[in-house]
């Protein structure tokens, strides 16, 4: 294949907060993070800056790098080749995913999103990059069922598993719904998993007393991120099994797994940490499936893992 000039490309349409998270994550390990975000600056040169001493900066780098793999955790004991990503922005767990043999991968989001990804990974295939399974790029408004039917309807046959990280908390309470009935519709005729990674709960900021630039906070209010959250993780479980789900697994990952845990144990005081901890978990990734009738009652995982074994930024 002829190699695309990656300097051509042209993703000045990415929103202002996608590039940041892509320039973000390119201080992990992340899959293709710190590729894209070569893609992204180029031509200029893409140097993460390890020595930056931020606390909040390192905080935000350790919650989404969690919440990546926290994912990948709940995926890696399925036997399940049938992937649907909702919502996927600049995320690249296709690309990897599809590397491997036999895993049938549909990546979607809205046009625009879609479009500007295909850019991104044409380039990254580019990079020498081989394909063993099946990637299909789709765009998904994951609200329209008739196109989210018909996009399922590309697998063949056999279980799915559908998963997204960054997409309820921009839902109100109708549209949480809507998406559930529309998934559990998919997962009762077909079989398999939905893992989310978007179990927020409110006020998590406040409780860390972590300060945001203006952007983000405008950026927030602009689109009721905090209104759309949880108020607990019991709250949380209580919504999911009133739509007929249940808990099947929660995410646990130890922190020394993350590459970027070390930077950001050398930019936080003992008293942060301190007050981090006691702060307990904001943030959770669950597999749900569907609920058989007699399984329709509260689980035990909001006194199993609805603990404090973690630092306390996911």
């Amino acid at each position: 294949m002829e190699q695309e000039d990656i300097t051509n490309l042209n993703y000045n349409s990415i929103s202002p907060s996608a590039r940041s998270l892509l320039l973000l994550k390119g201080h992990t390990n992340i899959p293709f993070a710190r590729q894209t975000a070569e893609l992204l600056t180029s031509p200029n040169k893409y140097i993460p800056d390890f020595n930056n001493r931020d606390m909040i900066f390192w905080a935000r780098v350790v919650h989404f790098e969690n919440r990546y793999w926290s994912i990948d955790k709940l995926l890696e004991d399925l036997p399940i080749k049938n992937i649907l990503e909702l919502s996927s922005g600049f995320s690249f767990r296709s690309l990897e995913t599809s590397g491997k043999s036999g895993f049938y991968y549909i990546d979607t989001d809205l046009p625009d999103v879609i479009n500007l990804k295909k850019d991104f990974i044409t380039a990254l295939r580019n990079r020498s990059f081989s394909t063993e399974g099946k990637l299909e790029l789709a765009p998904l408004n994951c609200l329209n069922e008739p196109q989210f039917h018909e996009i399922v309807s590309h697998f063949p046959m056999g279980e799915i598993v559908i998963v997204n990280e960054g997409l309820l908390m921009y839902l109100d309470s109708k549209e949480k719904e809507n998406l559930c009935n529309i998934i559990h519709k998919i997962l009762k005729e077909r079989g398999g998993y939905w893992i989310t990674a978007d179990i927020y709960i409110k006020k998590s900021q406040a409780k860390l007393n972590l300060k945001i630039d203006d952007k983000t906070t405008d950026f927030f209010l602009k689109h009721n991120i905090e209104e759309n959250k949880f108020n607990s993780f019991e709250e949380a479980e209580s919504f999911f099994r009133r739509m007929g789900f249940i808990i099947d697994k929660e995410a646990v990952l130890k922190h020394s797994e993350l590459s970027s845990i070390k930077y950001f144990l050398k930019s936080v005081t003992i008293k942060q940490l301190f007050k981090i901890r006691k702060t307990g978990k904001i943030q959770a990734t669950w597999r749900l499936r569907v609920a058989d009738v007699e399984l329709k009652k509260p689980s035990n995982i909001t006194k199993t893992l609805f603990n404090r074994n973690n630092i306390g930024l996911t």
